[in-house]
C-alpha cells in the first residue's frame, strides 16, 4: 500500500515513515502543502494540519476537489470542532498526536476496508434512482435532472445507503458501522454535518427527513 505522508517535522516524519515501512508499506513522505498537491496520488494520505504554507484543511479541500483518495488526519487539534472539520471536509479519519504506531496502523486499514466496502454499497446494482435523482456506484456520480451534484466521498455514501431503499429508514447506528466502523459520539455529530451539507446541495431539505432517535429516510419532495 503506497502512502502519502504529509508532515514538516523531521522528529516525527523520519521514525514514523521509517516505523511503517517496517510494516510493509511504501511510503512518500512530504513536508509542504505544495508537495503533497503535486505528488502522484497514493492509496492513503496521512496529513498534518499544521504546514508552513497552507492550513492542512486547506489541503484537504482541495485534494476532495479532484479526489477521492482516503485522507487520515494526524495532528496535535485533539479539540471536537477540529475533529468535526475536518471530516466535514472530507477526511475519513482523525488521529491526535500522540499515537502509537500499531494504532495508527489498525485506522489505516479500517479506513482501507471501509473504503473498499461503499465503493459498493449496494451490492450488485450499479445504479441507483429516486425521482429525478440517479447515482452510479461504478463511477460514483451523482445526477439531480440534468445537474451533476459534486458531493464528499461521505456524503455519497450516506445518500449511497438512503437510496438503496427510499422511505426506508436508516439508522444513525447502521451508518456509523458501515462507514465509519465505530459508534463514537463524535462521529454521530459528525452525520449531522455531513446530512446537513447534503440537504443542501439536494438543494431541498426534504430529501432526506430526520426520523428523531432513530436515523433518516430518503423522501422524494412533491414537485
Amino acid at each position: 500500500m503506497r502512502l502519502l505522508l504529509v508532515e514538516d517535522e523531521d522528529a516525527i516524519a523520519i521514525p514514523l515513515a521509517d516505523g511503517l515501512r517496517r510494516e510493509g508499506f511504501e511510503v512518500e513522505r512530504v513536508a509542504t502543502a505544495a508537495d503533497a498537491l503535486s505528488a502522484p496520488e497514493p492509496d492513503l494520505v496521512l496529513l498534518d494540519l499544521r504546514l508552513p504554507d497552507m492550513d492542512g484543511y486547506a489541503v484537504a479541500r482541495e485534494m476532495r476537489t479532484r479526489s477521492r483518495v482516503p485522507i487520515i488526519m494526524v495532528t496535535a487539534r485533539g479539540e471536537e470542532v477540529d475533529r468535526v472539520v475536518g471530516l466535514e471536509i472530507g477526511a475519513d479519519d482523525y488521529v491526535v498526536k500522540p499515537f502509537g504506531l500499531r494504532e495508527l496502523i489498525a485506522r489505516i486499514n479500517a479506513v482501507m476496508r471501509r473504503v473498499g466496502d461503499a465503493r459498493d454499497p449496494a451490492g450488485p446494482a450499479d445504479d441507483l434512482a429516486a425521482g429525478p435523482l440517479t447515482m452510479s456506484l461504478r463511477t460514483r456520480r451523482v445526477t439531480q435532472g440534468e445537474d451533476d451534484l459534486h458531493l464528499t466521498p461521505r456524503e455519497f455514501d450516506i445518500l449511497a445507503m438512503l437510496m438503496q431503499d427510499p422511505g426506508a429508514v436508516v439508522s444513525r447506528d447502521d451508518i456509523l458501522r458501515r462507514l465509519w466502523g465505530t459508534t463514537w459520539a463524535v462521529q454521530t455529530k459528525a452525520i449531522d454535518v455531513h446530512v446537513s451539507s447534503l440537504r443542501r446541495k439536494l438543494g431541498d431539505p426534504a430529501w432526506v427527513e430526520t426520523v428523531r432517535g432513530v436515523g433518516f429516510r430518503l423522501a422524494v419532495p412533491e414537485a
